[in-house]
């Protein structure tokens, strides 16, 4: 099994939709286009099994067949997502219950419950049926668990008895659930093992420890759902590889759990197509790529990319104008994609998603965006063999964790303070600052970074603060934000001034608080320039800190705003409030500087700096990510790898243009 393949491009396609008598012409013309991987078959599972027990292959070896003769690898998806209706009429209870009592009706997609027994075995059926049919096809390369794993919310009796055994195997018994839980308010103590039930009715008034053990049990259950399918696919196809198909951040499941027992991750990236959406599309998406790159600290697949305006169940977007397309498969690429499969091959006539537009309109006539699609195909498999085995080395890295996540939306702290959207900032502006940045779990070893940014560590363990204080003693350099130390991991209130664990490093404590929300406050920094900042304000006693930032209003004037501790060989920053994305800049510019940060400049809007290295050589990519026209300082001169010519040291990027110079 080859995890490191050429860098490659793909469709999504779905034989089941069309007459077969355009199959072969379909091959034919991915093939001719530049096509080397085609995905079938993850929503196909009442063609794959009409009825209980009956299954049909014809239709699908003959598709597999057609791709395979025109020289197309194949990935296939377990279709286990979409139950068909013999079996939701035949087991009730693969249908999810939502929490105020209702089923999740087929009809859609996502109708099934991860704990149900009946969906338990009847996917491990479908799924052995599968890799035992296709395990020795030459053109069979890899297989996609499910399609886009989110939670349920199901409150079915199996998520209850699941649930249970799940607090009862964490916890041993009711008095350390009761203590963990802080079951003691509001006369909620448990005092039999058959009264733990799922949080029904769905109110976020319950116990916040209680909802947030929930959403973790969510997670654990999706993780064992999909270890079915993967024990089996191991089993039968051990050398292929098994991949997952993420999809639209935040998500409240937990994708490092989920990605253990894969082989490398994949994203569905659908970028908003509009000229208006340049301030936000390229930097949430590139945030994006980042954290699906750090779900395995490995390279990634696209498997579903943006072809044409989507729509369906909300009005259209705008379509891509010319030039997106082909700059936005780059940027997964720039980010350590190695294969782009765009969704989908052409528009669906049929079904839900008439208007998620594919690469080739209704009208089956190749068009703009189609032959904007061969461009893209043509270069990447000019350079498919030379960025192989390329990747990505920062020096940079911002932690995550869906436990904060989910904590922050169980008891949300002050208007406008969402962990991931404050985590965008961050991310925002050091792109814009041309420092490529990892996105990684909180629990991951930080070796080789120069930088970590922890931003709202709001439950934190003493592991986790060990981990940190020991990387900044060492000589890093660690910035910690407002909303760090409040929780332990039980989501239980710590009683010890802020930031907790972490009032050492940081060298100061949190005297008192105000939830500022919508309104702002003014911070002055040590040249005197004046910013704005919002939603959270801690007001700080120093001890070994140094003031970085003051406020310059409100009852808390003159006193620290962002501050520097001397912590062993490093230093530790806290920023106490939620500074404008300028001054984040102008702190984190000063913090690069000060840790010789290679590659930082001013950007312009838009235009987003990364570099892959590997065997073959090192290559930067420039990314205009907008529809207007950018000029770019390189300093010096290199080769094109797209052209072989001299670019630099001044670089012209049309809209959405791109260029990919060789360094070394």
């Amino acid at each position: 099994m080859n995890i490191n393949p050429p860098v490659q491009m793909g469709v999504d396609y779905y034989p089941e939709h069309w007459d077969t008598s355009l199959w072969e012409q379909d091959a034919r013309l991915m093939a001719d286009s530049g096509v080397r991987i085609v995905r079938v078959g993850e929503f196909a599972w009442s063609r794959m099994e009409p009825t209980d027990g009956q299954f049909e292959w014809t239709w699908l070896d003959q598709a597999i067949d057609t791709l395979h003769r025109h020289g197309l690898q194949i990935v296939i998806g377990t279709p286990t997502m979409t139950p068909p209706r013999w079996l939701t009429e035949k087991c009730p209870d693969v249908l999810p219950v939502l929490p105020h009592g209702q089923p999740y009706h087929e009809g859609i997609r996502g109708h099934r419950c991860y704990n149900s027994p009946s969906m338990r075995t009847y996917s491990a059926r479908i799924v052995q049926k599968l890799t035992e049919r296709y395990a020795e096809h030459p053109a069979i390369i890899g297989w996609q668990t499910d399609n886009e794993f989110s939670f349920t919310d199901c409150q079915c009796a199996a998520c209850a008895d699941g649930f249970r055994e799940w607090v009862r195997a964490r916890y041993n018994s009711l008095d350390q659930l009761n203590q963990a839980w802080g079951t003691v308010v509001w006369s909620g103590e448990y005092s039999d093992w058959e009264q733990v039930t799922p949080p029904y009715g769905g109110s976020s008034f319950q116990n916040p420890s209680f909802l947030l053990d929930y959403s973790r049990f969510q997670s654990d259950s999706i993780v064992d759902f999909q270890h079915i399918q993967v024990e089996i696919i191991r089993r039968n196809c051990p050398e292929h590889f098994v991949t997952h198909n993420f999809h639209s951040y935040p998500q409240k499941a937990d994708q490092y759990k989920i990605g253990q027992e894969l082989d490398f991750a994949s994203f569905d990236y659908y970028p908003n197509p509009s000229p208006n959406k340049t301030d936000t599309a390229p930097y949430s998406g590139a945030l994006s790529l980042d954290l699906t790159r750090g779900i395995k600290r490995r390279n990634f697949w696209i498997m579903e990319q943006l072809s044409g305006p989507p729509g369906c169940w909300f009005p259209m977007w705008r379509t891509p104008q010319p030039g997106f397309l082909r700059a936005y498969a780059w940027q997964t690429i720039a980010r350590g994609a190695d294969a782009v499969v765009h969704f989908r091959w052409r528009s669906a006539t049929v079904g839900a998603e008439q208007f998620w537009h594919g690469l080739i309109d209704h009208s089956n006539v190749p068009g703009r965006r189609f032959k904007e699609f061969q461009q893209l195909c043509t270069e990447v498999n000019l350079l498919s063999e030379r960025l192989q085995g390329s990747t990505l080395h920062n020096e940079v890295a911002i932690l995550h964790s869906h436990d904060q996540l989910n904590a922050l939306r169980i008891q949300p702290q002050a208007e406008g303070l969402e962990y991931y959207e404050n985590m965008k900032i961050w991310h925002r502006a050091l792109t814009k600052l041309g420092i490529s940045t990892d996105v990684i779990h909180t629990s991951e070893p930080l070796d080789g970074y120069k930088v970590i940014i922890a931003p709202h560590l709001y439950l934190l363990d003493a592991t986790t603060a060990e981990r940190l204080q020991a990387f900044a003693a060492a000589g890093g350099t660690l910035v910690l934000t407002h909303r760090t130390g409040v929780k332990n991991d039980n989501n239980v209130c710590v009683m010890a001034p802020l930031p907790g664990l972490l009032s050492d490093c940081s060298g100061v404590r949190v005297t008192e608080y105000d939830p500022v929300g919508g309104d702002t406050v003014q911070i002055r920094d040590e040249q005197g320039r004046l910013y704005t900042a919002s939603q959270w304000v801690d007001v700080l006693e120093l001890d070994t800190a140094q003031p970085v930032a003051v406020y310059a209003d409100q009852f808390y004037a003159e006193s620290a705003a962002v501050t520097k501790n001397n912590w062993g060989k490093g230093e530790v920053y806290y920023v106490a409030t939620q500074p404008k994305e300028v001054y984040l800049s102008q702190l984190l510019q000063s913090i690069a500087e000060g840790c010789d940060l290679p590659g930082i400049q001013s950007l312009p809007d838009g235009v987003q700096v990364t570099t892959r290295s590997g065997p073959n050589g090192t290559f930067r990519f420039i990314l205009n990510l907008s529809p207007e026209p950018a000029s770019i300082e390189i300093n010096a001169s290199y080769t094109s790898a797209l052209d072989g010519k001299p670019k630099g040291p001044q670089l012209e990027l049309d809209g959405y243009g791109i260029e990919i110079l060789e360094i070394q």
